[in-house]
């Protein structure tokens, strides 16, 4: 939805349109669903975070200024919603350490990725990503697959674009970490030969 667009759709709800509101959910609900089940790991829990969500984005409308984009500022309350959540349920997330990261190991991650068929490199590469921590895993889905900008997932995630980019940084060593322990083990040694 264009920028000129979504501002038409709230103007019609701040008049009283709750139709337009319907609009606007139907526009955002995947957006916000694939955030929330990306965060909390559960369906249920993912649909009724979603819901809170929009409840939260109808009562807050007022509030939104054009200092960034609707979706941008949707995105944040999505976020939020998601570690208010996360925070109820005091549910642990796991924890991978980057002491086994070494400097070649994402090089040799994406060689070793290279090889294997497209469909299985997005399935191997969704999996590994549901194996991070919440955070890491949001924080790379925004910046690869939704395309937003560092500037954006700062805003989003309520932290400076610069922390958003270290973020990034230690996301991605992660995720390689996750890479070298999921991939068959012949791959990564053939390619660990190759350097």
């Amino acid at each position: 939805m264009s920028t000129l667009e979504d501002q038409h759709y709230i103007n019609l709800i701040t008049q009283g349109d709750s139709n337009a509101f319907a609009v606007v959910v139907n526009r955002y609900k995947d957006m916000i669903f694939t955030l929330a089940l990306k965060m909390v790991k559960n369906r249920e829990e993912a649909e009724e975070v979603a819901q809170d969500t929009f409840i939260k984005i109808y009562n807050s409308l007022n509030k939104f200024k054009g200092d960034s984009k609707f979706s941008t500022w949707i995105y944040k309350i999505a976020y939020n919603t998601c570690l208010d959540r996360l925070k109820k349920n005091k549910k642990e997330d796991n924890n991978i350490s980057i002491d086994e990261f070494s400097a070649h190991l994402i090089k040799t991650m994406d060689n070793a990725l290279s090889a294997l068929e497209e469909k299985e490199r997005k399935q191997t590469i969704q999996n590994c990503l549901n194996l991070l921590p919440s955070d890491d895993n949001v924080l790379l889905t925004l910046f690869y697959f939704d395309d937003q900008s560092l500037e954006e997932i700062g805003k989003i995630m309520n932290i400076s674009t610069n922390n958003a980019k270290v973020k990034l940084f230690r996301s991605r060593q992660k995720l390689a970490v996750i890479l070298k322990k999921q991939l068959e083990p012949e791959i990564v040694e053939y390619y660990e030969r190759e350097r």
